[in-house]
């Protein structure tokens, strides 16, 4: 079942604008030393995600 957004975003029309140009990634990184793979999570704004699937950071 899927959770309730936040109240402070139902009551304010301009944080749920802005809460909607951010987005969850993740990235598979693999471990060099034992080979298992890893997983990097970030929130970041949607015009990063490029850079972040790019450098990693």
């Amino acid at each position: 079942m899927a959770k309730a957004a936040k109240t402070a975003i139902k009551k304010d029309p301009k944080l749920a604008a802005e809460a909607k140009n951010y987005t969850k990634v993740i990235k598979t990184v693999r471990s060099p030393k034992t080979g298992a793979y890893t997983f990097k999570e970030a929130i970041i704004h949607k015009e990063k995600v490029k850079d972040f699937l790019a450098n990693g950071k």
